[in-house]
Order: structure tokens, then C-alpha cells, then sequence
């Protein structure tokens, strides 16, 4: 086969270093960006932070100063010998005290320094700064991840006990869950035990009992019920006396107070609705979940990205500033760099500029995105600023992606991880994407007005009759919006509402 050399003219689309850079900027999270950013503050010495100069103004301070010296000569001309004696006096000690202090070759042994030296106070201001700088740094400050196996433990210590009892308690706590409930049977754990202790179950119930008054209180319980038996053996009916009949029920109608079936509860009980409902509200003010007033998670803080605010009638964007600093070219370095040297430094420098000039340019063009995108969100959903989730309309990313001439998946990456402060509130911006159901005049409703249509019906219903899933949908379709009852079951469930069943109350 002979080779040859042909010309051919065609158009593709190279990804560049520079645009997948772009790219990946784009799609990182505020946090994300910070770390990437001092990433490349540390590996690029072109990059440095633009400061805002504070630089005091050398004319306004010697101002001041010749106006100060003024004030003072004319005080000393117009005072006496003795003013003019007592003030050298007083300014002589000041400069003693605070300046030309003579430090003794000796001290007492059991002498401090702020005993024999007073330091200088700073200024009303400073403290004043110093004490909202460390009140507002407490305050920030996540409290402490609790485990509450670590909180059983440091009980443990304290509780006088043999060593095989102290083992057996181990192994208790080990199968403690978050909750607080014990997820292993008796026998199991004395089986994984036997072989290393003669023990009977009998040993490993009784220490199961001796850390189930441990603190917190109904901690390793084997289930609801026992936890919550657990926490009313710390009442007594002189404070409640619905105590003995709310025992009962846990004990033996557990399953029908969760089916919310108050009539059988009032039958086989012989109480009445006002005896019912005080039972109930005693049984709710216990924790079915014991664990997890020790075992939590740190909070997770949210940075807005952009904010919107109202200003003369009119719905404005900006960008959050300080989500990144602002960057630039070191002008130092930058004039090293020589044109027409090829040494290895100068060539150096010269990569460290490119990429810092690419950098840069691809922060902006995110910037820029960014600000384009939210825009355009605010645009379409000016009613949800004003009205609410009630006021959301539908829309997906194509439409925002064909109104400012970009790719749908530039507009999924903008929108992921994104988040908007408004006057409703911080969303993330796919929080205004929706699909839509069609209404009865042939326009279009968003999902989210309706969960929030959903909502709004189910806070305002009757406790004792409940809404179903059924009548939410024939009340939707009276007000002109078409869903099926399965639409309304999603949606419920998705908001994490039960169904009637549960929802029913007496009161």
C-alpha cells in the first residue's frame, strides 16, 4: 500500500487544559472552590491575594500631629511656673512608669511579674473587639460529636462492679446502637462470651439491668416498648396520675395506640376521650429514642453563593464576595520575566503567568456564569419570591439553557451545589427546577405548589377526620389542578407525611 500526504478542512472540538479547567471550576461547591483556590495560591507563586490597603495616610497623620503640638504649646504659654512644674513632674513619672522601668537583678522566689509590673491596658476599643471576636467564635463552634457508647463508658468507670461484670457490661455497650437501643439478644452476647467466662444468662441479664439505669434514661432497651417502661419507672403517680393506665397500654395495646385506634383503646381500658388524650400526651412526652440526645452529628453550614434581594419593586442578584478572594498577578515576579531569555527560571515564571492568567480568567467566566443563570432563575420565579412555594412555577434546565444560549449540562453543573439566599430563605438553585401537572383551563402547575397546596390542606384539616389521600385529589381537581390520588400518595410520602390513618388525633 503506497503512503501520501492529503489535506483535509474540518471543525472538532478540542478540550484544552484550559477549558477542562473551566469546567471542573465550575461544577466545584463554594467550599470546594476555597480549597482549590489556596491549592493554587500554594503551587503558583505568579497568584497572590488582592488586599485592600489600609495604609494610613502619611500628610493626615503629621496634620494631626502639628495640631497637637499647637494644642500643647499654647496650654503650656497660657499656664504658670507651678502647671508647667506639676505637668513635667507628671509627664517625667508617666515615662518612668511606662517606658524607662528598671528591672531589679533579683525577685522574690515566690513573686510574679504582674505583681511588681502592672501591663498596659489596651485600648476600650481593642477589648471591646477582642471579647465579640471570641464571643462570635464560641458561638460558631460546633459542640462536640457526643458518642454515646463513650458517655456509657465514662459511666462504666465510675460504677463499682466485678471484672467478669465489668466485661459483660463491655459487651453490652458494644451492641448499643445510636438510638440507645441494644441490638444483640441476651443469649447472643452470652454466647459470644461463654467461652472465655463461665457465665449463666442469668449473670449477663442482671448486668443488662444494672446499665439500663444508666444515664440516658431507657438506654439498651431491646425494644419500644421496654424503653419506654424503662423511662416511666422514673415517675410516680403522685405527679401523673394517668401513670398506671398509661403503663397498661404500653405494656399491653402498644400495637393499637401506633394504629391510632382510640376506640378499642377506650373499650378495653373503660377510659374516656379527655382520660385518652392525657394518657397520649404523657406518652408522647417521653423519647423513643433515647441515643440520640447524646449520639449527634455536627451541624453542616450552608455558604450562599449569590444573594437576591428586593430593592425599589425590583428583584435583584450579586454574588456572595465572600465566598472567594479576589486574585491577581504578583507584579514583583511579573517584571522578572524576561522576553527573549530561555533560561530555566525565566521559562518558569513564564508557565506560573500563563496558568495564572488562565486561572483567573476561568474564575471570572464562572463568576459570570453563575450570575447569568440565577438571573435568569429569578426571573421565572418572581412569583415564589412574593407569594411562596404556591407561587412556583414549572420549569426544567432546558429552558434556561436555550434562553442564554448554553449546554444543558452547563446549566446542571451551575445548578448543582449552588445555593441562593432569599427573603424565603436558602435554596439550592435545583430547588426551582420542577416538573409540572396540567391544569383544568390547559396552563400548567409545579409540583412544588402542589406539595405545598398539599401541606397547607393537611395542617388545616379536621384532627378527628383526617384528609385521604383521595379527597386531597378531588379538592386539588375542584381548584382546577388534575392529579390522580397516587400523585398525592407520592408526594405526601415524599414530605414525609403519614397517611390519615396515623394522622388521626382526639384533639
Amino acid at each position: 500500500m503506497k503512503q501520501s500526504l492529503q489535506l483535509r478542512i474540518g471543525q472538532s472540538l478540542t478540550m484544552t487544559p484550559q477549558l477542562q479547567q473551566a469546567i471542573r471550576l465550575l461544577q466545584l461547591s463554594t467550599l470546594e472552590l476555597q480549597t482549590e483556590i489556596q491549592e493554587v495560591l500554594e503551587s503558583n507563586p505568579m497568584l497572590e491575594v488582592e488586599e485592600e490597603s489600609n495604609t494610613p495616610d502619611p500628610l493626615e497623620d503629621t496634620k494631626q500631629k502639628n495640631e497637637i503640638d499647637n494644642t500643647d504649646s499654647n496650654k503650656q504659654d497660657n499656664a504658670g511656673e507651678k502647671d508647667n512644674q506639676e505637668l513635667h513632674d507628671d509627664a517625667t513619672t508617666q515615662d518612668v512608669d511606662l517606658n524607662s522601668q528598671e528591672i531589679p537583678d533579683e525577685l522574690p522566689v515566690d513573686s510574679q511579674w504582674e505583681d511588681i509590673y502592672e501591663p498596659p491596658m489596651p485600648a476600650s476599643s481593642s477589648i471591646s473587639g477582642d471579647d465579640d471576636k471570641a464571643r462570635e467564635f464560641l458561638e460558631n463552634q460546633s459542640s462536640s460529636d457526643g458518642k454515646l457508647i463513650d458517655h456509657l463508658l465514662d459511666q462504666l468507670l465510675v460504677t463499682t462492679m466485678s471484672d467478669i461484670d465489668r466485661t459483660i457490661a463491655l459487651a453490652i455497650i458494644d451492641g448499643i446502637d445510636e438510638d440507645g437501643y441494644l441490638q444483640e439478644t441476651v443469649e447472643e452476647i452470652h454466647l459470644s462470651l461463654v467461652d472465655d467466662l463461665e457465665i449463666e444468662l442469668d449473670e449477663v441479664e442482671a448486668v443488662l439491668h444494672l446499665i439500663q439505669h444508666f444515664d440516658p434514661v431507657g438506654v439498651s432497651a431491646r425494644d419500644l416498648k421496654e424503653c419506654l417502661l424503662l423511662q416511666m419507672e422514673h415517675f410516680t403517680t403522685e405527679e401523673y396520675p394517668v401513670l398506671k393506665k398509661a403503663r397498661q397500654i404500653i405494656k399491653d395495646h402498644l400495637d393499637l395506640l401506633g394504629n391510632h385506634d382510640y376506640a378499642k383503646l377506650k373499650r378495653y381500658n373503660r377510659i374516656t376521650d379527655d382520660e385518652l388524650a392525657d394518657i397520649i400526651r404523657f406518652i408522647q412526652s417521653l423519647n423513643p429514642r433515647p441515643g440520640s440526645n447524646i449520639s449527634h452529628s455536627s451541624t453542616q453550614y450552608v455558604i450562599p453563593d449569590v444573594f437576591v434581594t428586593k430593592t425599589n419593586g425590583r428583584w435583584s442578584v450579586r454574588l456572595n464576595g465572600e465566598t472567594a478572594p479576589k486574585l491577581r498577578i504578583n507584579p514583583t515576579y511579573a517584571s522578572y520575566i524576561q522576553r527573549g531569555k530561555q533560561s530555566d527560571d525565566n521559562t518558569f515564571m513564564k508557565n506560573n503567568m500563563q496558568e495564572a492568567r488562565w486561572f483567573i480568567k476561568s474564575l471570572q467566566s464562572r463568576n459570570e456564569t453563575l450570575m447569568r443563570v440565577a438571573t435568569s432563575i429569578i426571573e421565572h420565579q418572581r412569583t415564589f419570591l412574593d407569594y411562596g412555594e404556591e407561587g412556583m412555577k414549572p420549569l426544567v434546565l432546558r429552558e434556561i439553557a436555550e434562553e442564554l444560549e448554553l449546554h444543558e449540562s452547563t446549566i446542571s453543573r451551575v445548578t448543582t451545589q449552588k445555593y441562593m439566599h432569599t427573603p424565603k430563605g436558602v435554596f439550592e438553585f435545583k430547588y426551582f427546577f420542577s416538573s409540572h401537572v396540567g391544569t383544568s383551563d390547559g396552563g400548567e402547575c409545579s409540583a412544588t405548589a402542589i406539595r405545598a397546596m398539599i401541606k397547607k390542606l393537611i395542617e388545616g384539616e379536621e384532627p378527628r377526620k383526617p384528609l385521604s389521600d383521595n379527597k386531597i385529589a378531588n379538592l386539588l381537581v375542584d381548584q382546577g389542578i388534575n392529579v390522580a390520588r397516587r400523585t398525592v400518595a407520592k408526594y405526601r410520602e415524599a414530605m414525609i407525611i403519614p397517611p390519615s390513618n396515623e394522622r388521626k388525633r382526639l384533639a
